[in-house]
């Protein structure tokens, strides 16, 4: 059970530092223009979200190959454009608008399945040091429609960056998070 813990707050530690070196790297260049991500989805170029999507995807596994995550079963994607796209045209038709930071929070996302104790534990150690310690921007309990998981946020302190995701599920509620995410997640592909 311990490794469970140490492992995850290895994974935390790790995808925080491989943010916040990719944000710089990317942000910090004086390359690509700077937009403050705390504004609505108006005026925030869709190019620029759809800019940083390619690079991190072609970039990511560079960053990832020097990160500590050995022994650690996780699994990571990059957002497609097609589910930005989406995602983007959902949030635009709503009455109430939101920062771009909090709808495209998960550009970058990350998973790790494990068993309940496990879970019980480690959003102790959110609540209790992780969050502080490694300055997430934050995390919740998800329990929407049969869907369950930990969500924890990075975005090392700046809107100019876009958040990360790490979603932490329970092992026994992953089958029925998968149909879900199937179900709700994927609209965006239409049958031929």
């Amino acid at each position: 059970m311990q490794t469970h813990i140490q492992n995850t707050e290895r994974l935390i530690r790790e995808i925080n530092r491989i943010h916040a070196q990719y944000s710089q790297d990317y942000f910090e260049t004086g390359k690509v223009a700077k937009v403050n991500l705390s504004r609505t989805l108006q005026n925030v170029p869709i190019e620029h979200i759809l800019s940083y999507r390619l690079v991190l995807h072609e970039a990511i596994n560079d960053y990832l190959a020097f990160a500590d995550t050995r022994g650690i079963d996780f699994f990571y994607r990059v957002k497609t454009a097609e589910s930005i796209h989406d995602k983007i045209h959902r949030y635009l038709a709503r009455e109430n608008q939101y920062p771009v930071n909090n709808i495209l929070n998960d550009i970058f996302g990350a998973r790790v399945i494990l068993p309940s104790e496990a879970v019980a534990q480690i959003m102790e150690k959110l609540d209790d040091d992780w969050k502080a310690q490694y300055g997430l921007k934050n995390w919740y309990l998800r329990d929407i429609d049969g869907y369950i998981g930990v969500h924890v946020y990075f975005k090392n302190a700046s809107n100019f960056y876009y958040p990360w995701e790490l979603q932490i599920w329970d092992e026994k509620d992953a089958a029925e998070n998968i149909r879900n995410h199937q179900l709700y997640k994927r609209g965006f592909i239409q049958a031929a």
